[in-house]
């Protein structure tokens, strides 16, 4: 199997991480570093006040300032922790995959890139949405580890929004096959894992469903390549597209995980 990965230039699960994983059990041929220009995060803001209104795009601003100021910091220790733990599982082989810098995976450099190495499976980990001229050329398709359980949570923070509308068994890892839609394509996975919903942030969480479940996405990933893999039957269930996540949202999760810890601690007395 001839794989390619996409992923943010920085994303050091990935670049050190999952491309090690990938060459454990593929022939990793390539990476698409993604070094997207700021007018790219002006874009997203722009999209997010259409979806949200004004004042929950400031519940938005307010959790992003919450979370660098106490929530940061403990995840970066976390991730520095498993980043070392998968390198030393996974470690990169002794010849280095090929590596494409671009602004987007759109791009002419990438679509080229990825038409020379043909790949049988990309990976894709990045926030873009990707063209059909670009997830149509690996023989398999091109697929995503979607933080949340799609169809009912699509788009980018899933996790955090099951856990906010208390539905933890809703909080998983989806492997789907990209299409021309938002996080629609055929299902072929769910990945959880155990979790602290007190302690442990959104984002430890998400990445947990994906670094406890390495054999387990690679055994599916395999079944893909070699024509076997049946997807999951999805149709005639909820759907719908999240945004970021909100201040008032994670206070409400929090609070609601603490009353029931709390509960569990001291049951009440018949």
């Amino acid at each position: 199997m001839r794989t390619v990965l996409i992923c943010h230039d920085g994303a050091r699960l990935d670049q050190a991480g999952l491309a090690g994983w990938l060459s454990s059990f593929s022939d990793l041929a390539g990476i698409i570093v993604l070094r997207e220009p700021k007018r790219r995060m002006w874009r997203r803001i722009k999209s997010e006040v259409r979806r949200s209104g004004l004042l929950r795009f400031a519940d938005v601003l307010a959790f992003r300032a919450f979370y660098r100021l106490h929530l940061a910091q403990r995840d970066r220790e976390w991730e520095d922790a498993e980043v070392s733990r998968l390198a030393n599982l996974y470690p990169l082989p002794n010849s280095p995959p090929r590596v494409c810098v671009t602004s987007s995976p759109n791009s002419a450099e990438a679509r080229a890139f990825l038409k020379e190495l043909a790949p049988d499976i990309v990976l894709a980990r990045c926030k873009t949405l990707l063209k059909p001229e670009v997830f149509s050329i690996p023989a398999h398709g091109t697929f995503v580890l979607h933080p949340g359980m799609c169809p009912e949570y699509r788009n980018a923070h899933g996790c955090f929004w099951a856990l906010a509308n208390g539905e933890p068994d809703k909080v998983a890892v989806t492997l789907l096959r990209i299409d021309a839609g938002v996080d629609t394509g055929p299902v072929f996975g769910y990945f959880g894992c155990d979790f602290d919903s007190v302690r442990d942030s959104h984002v430890v969480i998400q990445t947990k469903a994906v670094t406890e479940n390495l054999e387990a996405i690679r055994c599916k990933l395999e079944e893909i390549a070699a024509g076997t893999a049946v997807p999951i039957e999805t149709h005639g269930r909820a759907s719908a597209v999240w945004g970021q996540p909100r201040l008032t949202k994670y206070f409400s999760w929090k609070f609601n995980a603490n009353r029931a810890s709390h509960a569990n601690c001291h049951p009440a007395v018949p």
